[in-house]
């Protein structure tokens, strides 16, 4: 906000984002967001600590800033005159404030920083702060949040400014390796070295409304490049849309969101409180007259289920994380925090939609390098925090387009594959419509794989099949029936544990429903897993997988194609 008076004189504010006069008690009241175009302002470190923080809770480290003028440098004053200029004009030592609080009732570390000295530029005594709390939060065994607002290195310390981008960096890999919790609160602005490093190295990337972050600032670009920038240039939700942040977040809703993440890793830190597994819904025996085919067009049904709507009904608090901090957000992949019957868990699916428009916007559930490398993040954030994983698989397949294949589709499949085959924590998968090739299997590799009933789950489309073994594209029904693709003829091969039963006729009739008892079938099966050992669990679903090679194939009788002596596509 542009203001012409000190804060604690002034009365009336004029927005920078719409121009609007603005009574101050009102604008703070609305913690400092114009209630008419809900532009935000910048806030201070302390105020933004009281605005996040259990009240009373937050207690700042005994750790003093430094003095430090390593390389003596001078512009039109001596460095030791800026800093002596910002510390009074500030209050504060340096341009971070850090501490330990509270937030929902969840211990925390917390360093905050301070756009109004020098710019929130990180110098030797800023990183050496930042480090210091990363530490406390390791020896504590809590979480650390880090809230951003910088400009960059500190040009007046030299190379020594740019070897805080790796201290701390090195500080946060510590706070991993030890499953805790890290949340970087980007806001506005976060540049640079700071944005190069702790600013988006954490396991979550939250940006507050209208952030912005980049590593070059928009000036510098359009210097060297001469280029034009694209409208919302290196704002939170431009970002949002090319992969970089989890969430972008209103001022008012971080404390909710931060509470959720806590909560969460909380949780995962405990060891789990056993109880009874809730009974598991048993599916009805297969009808014999029952056309594969017919089970095909079920699970394409466009009213059956999604995946979200799935975390709508059958899960609790779902918190969407977002991006493959790499470039994309890939809409075919969804995934986040939620909870199952009180267990948090991170739940990861494939998403179509129902209408022709939400198909085509999220690629008829066909992920892209993206969303694998979504979904692959997301598995080892949650093996980090010790949360179980949950899949959704609905997909005809990985994306087969060219953009797709020069980003890197096979690749991307194969490391998800590899992550799952070693991940510590408990996975259970439930192909719910479609399970195509090896975009399904890219979330399926699991301690326990179920099925709904009218669900298909294949190496192949019936489609595909019949255009590469069947001189006539029309004989898809026919592949359907050849390829043994339906739950009934999967769990007497062993590919898939336990049914779960729809309504009838189909999940598409009664999804609340369905949802329910997706709901008791995934808890049941999570139960058991949440006690075992994390290098039993990856053991026991290695040999799962194991038996599944041709020298220790057990085929029942009747399940087995003719041999063609051709070599099947996928």
């Amino acid at each position: 906000m542009t203001t012409t008076a000190p804060r604690d004189e002034r009365l009336w504010s004029r927005c920078d984002g719409c121009g609007s006069l603005l009574y101050r008690k009102r604008l703070r009241r609305n913690l400092d967001v114009c209630p008419e175009c809900g532009a935000h302002a910048r806030l201070d470190a302390p105020e933004r600590v009281a605005q996040l923080v259990d009240p009373d809770s937050f207690t700042p480290l005994p750790d003093r800033a430094v003095r430090v003028d390593p390389i003596g440098f001078v512009d039109a004053v001596p460095y030791p005159h800026r800093l002596a200029g910002a510390r009074a004009g500030t209050g504060l030592d340096e341009a971070v404030l850090c501490g330990t609080a509270c937030l929902g009732g969840h211990p925390l570390a917390l360093a905050v920083m301070d756009f109004r000295f020098l710019g929130g530029s990180l110098g030797s005594a800023v990183g050496e702060l930042i480090t210091r709390t990363a530490e406390r939060a390791l020896a504590d065994g809590v979480p650390l949040v880090l809230v951003t607002a910088s400009g960059g290195a500190r040009m007046q310390e030299g190379a020594l400014s740019l070897m805080q981008m790796a201290t701390v960096s090195q500080a946060v890999a510590g706070l991993r390796e030890a499953g805790l919790l890290t949340v970087s609160v980007v806001t506005d602005p976060t540049y640079g070295g700071v944005a190069a490093s702790f600013a988006t190295n954490t396991d979550v990337v939250l940006a507050e409304n209208g952030a912005r972050l980049g590593f070059a600032g928009p000036r510098v670009i359009r210097q060297v490049t001469g280029a034009t920038l694209p409208e919302g240039f290196q704002t939170a939700e431009y970002l949002l849309r090319h992969g970089q942040v989890d969430l972008v977040v209103p001022r008012h809703a971080l404390r909710g969101r931060l509470a959720v993440l806590l909560a969460a890793a909380a949780a995962g830190r405990h060891a789990p409180v056993p109880r009874p597994a809730p009974p598991r819904p048993v599916a009805p025996p297969a009808d014999p007259a029952r056309d594969p085919w017919e089970t095909v067009r079920t699970a394409r049904h466009p009213g059956r289920p999604t995946t979200l709507d799935y975390l709508e009904t059958a899960f609790d608090g779902f918190l969407e994380l977002h991006g493959d901090r790499l470039g994309a957000d890939c809409p075919a992949i969804v995934g986040g925090l939620a909870r199952l019957d009180g267990q948090p868990v991170m739940v990861i699916g494939h998403q179509k939609g129902h209408t022709t428009a939400d198909l085509v916007a999220r690629n008829f559930g066909m992920a892209s390098p993206a969303g694998h490398r979504k979904a692959l993040r997301l598995m080892r954030l949650a093996a980090r925090l010790g949360l179980p994983v949950v899949t959704l698989v609905d997909t005809p397949g990985a994306d087969p387009g060219v953009a797709a294949e020069q980003q890197g589709q096979a690749a991307a499949i194969a490391e998800n594959i590899l992550a799952l085959t070693v991940l510590p924590t408990p996975v259970v998968a439930v192909v719910t419509g479609e399970g195509g090739s090896g975009g399904a299997l890219a979330l399926a590799v699991a301690d326990r794989v179920l099925m709904l009933e009218h669900a298909v789950y294949s190496v192949i489309s019936p489609e595909g099949c019949a255009a590469i073994l069947w001189p006539d594209g029309s004989a898809a029904p026919q592949a359907a029936r050849a390829l043994r693709l339906t739950g009934a003829d999967l769990c007497r091969l062993g590919v898939v544990d336990e049914l779960v039963p729809e309504p009838r006729p189909a999940a598409h009739a009664d999804p609340t429903g369905a949802a329910e008892l997706l709901r008791l079938a995934v808890a049941a099966n999570l139960a058991p897993l949440l006690a075992v050992p994390a290098a039993t669990l990856v053991r026991r679903r290695r040999q799962r997988f194991r038996r599944f090679g041709a020298a220790r194939a057990s085929v029942s009788p009747g399940l087995a194609a003719p041999v063609t002596g051709r070599t099947e596509v996928a």
